[in-house]
C-alpha cells in the first residue's frame, strides 16, 4: 500500500482522491500516495463530500463526527482527517479491503 497514512495530534490524515458519480461505492485502489475512492453522489452541493465522510466512517468503524475534510472540498483530491484512530489501525482496516 503506497498511500501515505501520516499521525496527528489526536488521530489520522491522509490523501484521498475521489470518483464522484460512480455506479458502486467504496475503495478502489489508489492515486499516487493517495487513497481513490469511488462514490456514487454527484459533485454538486457537497453531496460528495457528504458522502466520502459517510464511507470513510464506514469503513473505518468510527463515528462520522470523527472524520473532517481538512482540505480540498471543492478537488477531487482532498486531506482527511480522522481522530480516534491510529496510523496501524487505517492501514491494517484498509488493506483488508483492498485485498477483498
Amino acid at each position: 500500500m503506497a498511500f501515505a497514512v501520516r499521525s496527528v495530534e489526536g488521530g489520522v490524515s491522509f490523501a484521498v482522491r475521489v470518483q464522484p458519480g460512480a455506479s458502486r461505492e467504496g475503495v478502489v485502489g489508489e492515486y499516487g500516495d493517495a487513497l481513490k475512492i469511488a462514490l456514487t453522489a454527484p459533485a454538486v452541493d457537497g453531496k460528495a463530500n457528504d458522502a466520502l465522510v459517510r464511507c470513510l466512517a464506514g469503513l473505518l468503524g468510527v463515528p462520522r463526527l470523527s472524520v473532517e475534510i481538512a482540505s480540498g472540498l471543492l478537488s477531487r483530491s482532498k486531506i482527511v482527517r480522522v481522530v480516534g484512530v491510529t496510523a496501524d489501525e487505517v492501514t491494517a482496516k484498509l488493506m483488508r479491503i483492498e485485498s477483498v
